[in-house]
């Protein structure tokens, strides 16, 4: 660490800041359900899953080498396109979770990183092959698969627990709950963690402080799980707001068959080294799991946003690290400007983000946002789950079923 230069420094001291944010972005992707539901309170629930993202950062190094020596070629890229690819990274993430929008911070991290590297060495300097199978293709296919596992683990588990007493089997799926929610802070740790991991190797190695394709020092994986840790434990309450109210309208049996669906593809990925978005793959579990529930539905206008967010994380985060990069190109004052901007587009953000302020104590209030035509086509035309049975203001009265297993039916009097 004596050769560590002070832009080495203060690219490693930016990677932090973006592993902080990661933290408080993503803290949606373990918990947002679980606060939803009320398994757990959301002070408890966010300061479990902090805890477990820093021991989730320890388990494996697999994606932190992906990025170190994966995206783009090592050679010949200079520290300060590190610096400029976590500007856009960090820009966008803030940004997106002002609007309240379960982005992709890895996808933000990486099109950072393309745009500057582009910038700087030109495209030969990415490995497009990676790109393709590590980070695209696990793009498009974690959400599908979270999504329909959590859709079919929903179906079942409803099935399973139809003749069982509500009261007994809501107190059953509340504990899977919280046990699944840990799954998926563990699992967080396991991949979010490492890209701050690989992202500060990646620096050391453009500044001749390791050997190409060395693995994460340990003072990097600690002070990563750190980081990610404490935004963590700070709360996105505005994402958390979305993704828990905003989707679906979750219940505890949703809840741990989404979390767990999630749970096991993140796991997976970590160890084949795919860089998959955790946000996406938590995002599609819990989409899956309100059209797995007969009269669930989900929020088609906000899942809209939110897959335009998706598309638009790598191109402009790209963007804004390709200009970032302009600037450090141009040398010791535009390194100072470009580090400026950094600091003052996230004043302002910060600022907007208090006129109206998502806590701890309104996140679960609902905006009350109309479901739409899709919506309500799909919930006239599905019968609610077993048992449950409609009334509206003594207008219909229950007719019981010729026999204890027929769902009892409703009458207009």
């Amino acid at each position: 660490m004596e050769h560590i230069t002070l832009l080495l420094g203060i690219v490693i001291v930016t990677a932090l800041v973006f592993d902080f944010t990661n933290g408080f972005h993503d803290t949606a992707n373990a918990m947002a359900t679980t606060i939803s539901t009320g398994a757990l309170k959301p002070k408890t629930a966010v300061a479990m899953s902090a805890v477990l993202n820093l021991v989730g950062a320890f388990l494996s190094v697999e994606v932190a080498k992906t990025i170190s020596g994966g995206i783009i070629n090592e050679e010949g890229i200079r520290t300060e396109v590190i610096f400029a690819a976590l500007v856009g990274a960090i820009l966008w993430n803030l940004l997106t979770w002002l609007l309240g929008l379960p982005s992709s911070s890895s996808h933000a991290l990486f099109g950072g990183l393309i745009g500057a590297a582009v910038m700087s060495a030109g495209w030969s300097s990415v490995n497009g092959s990676t790109v393709v199978t590590k980070v695209l293709l696990p793009a498009i296919a974690a959400p599908l698969v979270a999504g329909l596992a959590a859709m079919l683990a929903t179906r079942l588990t409803y099935r399973i627990s139809n003749k069982a007493g509500e009261q007994a089997t809501s107190k059953g799926y509340r504990a899977g709950q919280i046990t699944s929610a840990g799954l998926v802070s563990l699992a967080h740790g396991t991949n979010d963690a490492q890209k701050t991991m690989g992202i500060i190797t990646l620096a050391l190695v453009t500044g001749g402080v390791l050997a190409p394709g060395s693995n994460p020092p340990m003072w990097v994986i600690v002070s990563a799980g750190i980081a990610i840790a404490l935004g963590t434990y700070l709360g996105g309450w505005r994402i958390i707001r979305t993704m828990g109210k905003g989707l679906t309208d979750l219940a505890p049996p949703q809840g741990f068959a989404a979390q767990t669906s999630a749970a096991t593809v993140i796991l997976a990925s970590s160890h084949l080294g795919f860089s998959l978005s955790t946000t996406q793959s938590c995002s599609g579990a819990v989409m899956g799991s309100g059209l797995g529930r007969k009269g669930g539905v989900v929020r088609w206008s906000t899942a809209t946003r939110m897959f335009v967010a998706w598309g638009l994380t790598l191109p402009a985060a790209g963007l804004v690290g390709a200009g970032a990069e302009f600037l450090t190109k141009q040398g010791t004052w535009g390194i100072a400007l470009t580090g400026a901007l950094l600091i003052a587009g996230s004043a302002v953000i910060w600022t907007l983000s208090r006129r109206q302020p998502v806590t701890v104590d309104n996140v679960n209030d609902v905006d009350g946002e109309p479901a739409g035509v899709v919506t309500t086509a799909i919930a006239a035309v599905t019968p609610p789950p077993a048992g449950t049975v409609a009334a509206a203001d003594d207008l219909k009265t229950t007719i019981p079923g010729p026999d204890a297993t027929e769902p009892a039916r409703t009458a207009t009097v």
